[in-house]
């Protein structure tokens, strides 16, 4: 593997999770200080999700007829960042979600293409794919610890207090901003496909997606993703009702994501052990544990560190044997869209559904409650994986 090629991927993957780093675990405070319910801000962040369903296929049908990919990404990159600046202009409903709208129809269409493009420089060295990818979990990690710290120190008078201050966190959209900028810089420097070594022979994508195992495949990440709806959206406010402090919070989602870094290092050869049906059933039998101690002992640290440990599985072993099997399951004539359509039925739609649910839910029925029907989600994703995926 070129030393060059890795680092340009591997900084466009840094950025990209950086700026989740900092979205996920703190956009939810920072709407609540702008005084949105819990249903609303449910409503602006499945907006972001929302978008997964529709913008990676535009974009990925797009790519794959044009062969423009990189070109694709660049400017996408660009448009979310002209987008999102939009939310220093204003803080109304109807504007923030406009502006959530426009950013993230753009911020959306990048990822995928990026993952076809780095899957098809290595094929089937998923070695090469995760040592590449693990560097948006350290983005990830970076972001989310610094931001944790840097809110607690802006706070004034309430040093480690539960919740940053709104003047604290004020500062978070011009810091996300410069984060998606990096995010475009970045993408300057992602490197153009390799050519293939044959001609393309062009075949319906109904070839690729009507098979079985791709179908159910697609339906566990979707019931996956929407279990993790009120993990994404509340799990910060959820701590801070158990008046975690900040940086404490700040540290327990980094340590999800080192664990998840910690998968990626290892999980080729897990996949060439157990195979990517046992690890996807192991790992959506994990991730049902994790809610259900999300929900029961939320207020026992060791417990919940224990939790965030089992991210390795929630996400790094379903994500990266999702990688894999997509790949696997599309030709290349379908690289892009078959990328894009895991991100949309997943991150998007299953994300959205999840987000939505957990925003209407969390208040009249509370946060423990809503861990346990995420729970009792991600066993059904377990029972369709049992069922609808055969062994390779």
């Amino acid at each position: 593997m070129s030393l060059s090629l890795y680092w340009k991927l591997s900084a466009f993957y840094f950025f990209y999770f950086a700026s989740l780093g900092a979205l996920i675990p703190y956009w939810n405070p920072y709407l609540k200080t702008l005084g949105f319910s819990d249903a609303a801000i449910g409503e602006l962040i499945a907006m972001i999700m929302a978008t997964k369903v529709i913008a990676p296929n535009i974009w990925g049908w797009i790519a794959d007829h044009t062969g423009k990919r990189v070109r694709i990404i660049r400017l996408a990159s660009l448009l979310s960042v002209l987008c999102f600046a939009g939310v220093l202009f204003g803080s109304g409903y109807a504007w923030m979600l406009l502006v959530m709208l426009g950013f993230s129809f753009f911020w959306n269409a990048s990822l995928p293409q990026v993952e076809a493009v780095t899957m098809n420089h290595f094929q089937a060295d998923t070695r090469s794919y995760n040592t590449i990818r693990l560097w948006g979990s350290v983005g990830f990690v970076v972001a989310v610890v610094l931001l944790g710290y840097l809110f607690v120190s802006l706070s004034p008078g309430s040093p480690g207090s539960a919740a940053p201050s709104a003047v604290a966190i004020s500062y978070l959209p011009v810091i996300l901003l410069g984060l998606f900028a990096g995010i475009w810089i970045t993408s300057l420097f992602v490197p153009e496909e390799p050519p293939t070594a044959m001609p393309r022979q062009r075949r319906p994508l109904g070839d690729s997606l009507y098979q079985r195992n791709a179908v159910f495949l697609l339906l566990v990440a979707f019931l996956l993703q929407a279990s993790h709806g009120p993990y994404y959206v509340f799990f910060t406010r959820y701590l801070q009702e158990w008046n975690y402090r900040s940086a404490t919070i700040g540290i327990l989602w980094a340590w999800a994501v080192i664990a998840e870094i910690l998968v990626f290092l290892v999980i080729h050869r897990l996949l060439q052990r157990l195979g990517a049906r046992r690890l996807l059933m192991a790992a959506l039998l994990l991730t049902t544990l994790r809610w259900l101690l999300i929900a029961w002992l939320p207020g026992n640290l060791l417990l919940l560190s224990f939790a965030q440990t089992l991210h390795a599985a929630s996400f790094g072993v379903v994500h990266a044997v999702s990688i894999y099997l997509i790949h696997r399951y599309f030709t290349h004539d379908h690289q892009g869209r078959g990328q894009a359509l895991y991100s949309s039925l997943s991150f998007g739609l299953g994300g959205a559904v999840g987000s939505l649910v957990s925003g209407y839910l969390w208040a009249p029925v509370g946060g423990a409650m809503v861990f346990y029907i995420a729970a009792a989600i991600s066993f059904v994703a377990l029972l369709f994986a049992w069922y609808g995926i055969e062994r390779q």
